[in-house]
């Protein structure tokens, strides 16, 4: 996998996670507070369309992993 595709597992499991944890209805839930999370999650991605930076893309990159397309 590529570095872009790996950001975007990260997000995509981030936000389930942070929801499932973040809902009352969730049998996962702990406090809803974990939905902050889910927004900084988003706020991040909405960044990073604009700018083309993205931290955690950085740091794969300097582990190894393929830039990609």
């Amino acid at each position: 996998m590529t570095s872009w595709q790996l950001v975007r597992v990260f997000a995509g499991s981030f936000i389930l996670l942070s929801l499932a944890l973040g809902m009352q209805e969730s049998p996962l839930f702990v406090s809803h507070y974990w939905l902050y999370f889910t927004a900084f999650v988003g706020a991040n991605l909405l960044q990073s369309g604009f700018t083309h930076w993205c931290l955690l893309e950085g740091i794969l990159r300097r582990l190894g992993v393929a830039r990609g397309n």
